[in-house]
């Protein structure tokens, strides 16, 4: 049997037979897979992965964003029918409850499923979540710690038998030598170390890890008991709430900014997909390589500024196909050797590179050509590895 087929056969066991008195469990794979594809060149390491319990976190915080709607709470953990009876349900719900509510009083509006997406991907980049209040600053770490402390449970318990599957996480500082960790990672960092080849298991079959994490999620949140027997919900609201993506309602206004600076100063951009020359006073849109439906991702790497009617309506949230964006990746690299020239956007696309891929080495001012060429290559091999793995329509 080989290695991929025995991982599977594990995930597959865990998601439908492992017991579970709350989707701890499917919402613990789901992560790992998202974190799998979100940081697209540690496997080249072929070593164990050393991953930080908060970049977990974070996507629980994404997935679990729709079932603390206070207007409408859903909720994880099986309720018992008798008066007095044992009720379980995710422990980190008044952290994720109180930090929905500073998002909401932030942005003036209530919220949508997706919205956690949004929050989690700010946190990442410093440029954004400096715009943020210390009150939802404070909400957001809170409910981290929350959701580290809960992922402990089924960490332990995934498989068959207390640390089956996965070992106790432990700090960072007590792991070196013991794998490749992925960008970002701090000493003091609870860590899950997850075996090379079951990484390479997720990356090979992400897509098929994805819908049945989301397919066993919504049969068992269907089963749950609500507060109220008007509460029930079936399959299909879940799937919904656990599917939505965001769309593109958050303003790059910085980002153009910095390129309205550089068009003025004479700097020609070229479209990746169509060629076309912009410059000043040339319309253009600010695209994001990686749809925003697909992973919302607003670091510098993933915008380039590309023809507005290609975009719109022939692009829209499709990858490229292998050689459309082989012709493609000179012009990328042009415009990331553009961002270059300037201070503020060489040290964003800088912290954004080092912040997802592995591989690139860090920036040296004197370096301008090096530097953009192997940003280009590891972009084009995440959108390509992504378009795959996904079965993603292409153009």
């Amino acid at each position: 049997m080989s290695l991929d087929v025995a991982n599977s056969s594990v995930i597959s066991t865990i998601l439908r037979h492992d017991t579970k008195v709350t989707s701890y469990k499917i919402a613990l794979l789901r992560a790992i897979n998202d974190v799998v594809i979100s940081f697209p060149d540690v496997y080249t390491y072929h070593q164990n992965v050393l991953v930080p319990l908060r970049a977990l976190a974070d996507y629980w915080i994404a997935y679990y964003w729709p079932f603390v709607d206070p207007q409408r709470p859903i909720y994880q953990g099986r309720r018992s029918q008798r008066a007095g009876g044992l009720n379980t349900d995710i422990a980190f719900r008044q952290a994720l409850s109180s930090l929905r509510l500073e998002w909401e009083r932030s942005i003036g509006t209530s919220s949508g499923p997706s919205d956690g997406f949004f929050l989690i991907n700010d946190m990442k980049i410093s440029r954004k979540n400096q715009l943020y209040s210390p009150e939802l600053l404070q909400q957001y770490h809170a409910a981290v710690v929350a959701l580290c402390d809960a992922l402990e449970m089924p960490i332990c318990y995934a498989g068959p038998g207390k640390w089956a599957l996965f070992a106790k996480p432990v700090k960072f500082k007590y792991l070196q030598g013991q794998g490749i960790s992925i960008p970002g990672t701090l000493p003091e960092d609870r860590c899950l170390v997850i075996n090379a080849e079951l990484w390479q298991t997720f990356r090979d079959m992400s897509l098929w890890v994805e819908a049945l994490c989301i397919h066993e999620w919504c049969l068992f949140t269907e089963r749950l008991l609500q507060e109220q027997p008007e509460q029930a919900i079936n399959r299909g609201d879940i799937y919904r709430l656990l599917t939505d993506r965001p769309d593109n309602r958050r303003p790059l206004t910085w980002e153009r900014n910095h390129i309205d600076i550089l068009l003025l100063e004479g700097t020609e951009f070229i479209c990746p997909w169509t060629e076309r020359s912009i410059t000043q006073g040339v319309s253009y849109h600010l695209d994001h390589l990686m749809p925003l439906s697909v992973y919302p991702m607003n670091e510098l790497w993933n915008l380039a500024p590309s023809d507005p009617h290609f975009n719109a309506h022939q692009k829209r949230d499709r990858l490229p196909s292998s050689q459309r964006l082989a012709r493609a990746l000179p012009h990328l690299a042009h415009t990331y050797a553009n961002y270059m020239t300037s201070r503020q956007l060489a040290s964003v696309i800088n912290e954004d590179v080092n912040g997802r891929f592995s591989t690139v080495p860090q920036l040296i001012s004197q370096d301008r050509l090096s530097f953009p060429l192997a940003v280009s290559q590891v972009v084009g091999n995440f959108l390509n590895d992504v378009a795959i793995s996904r079965n993603l329509a292409r153009f």
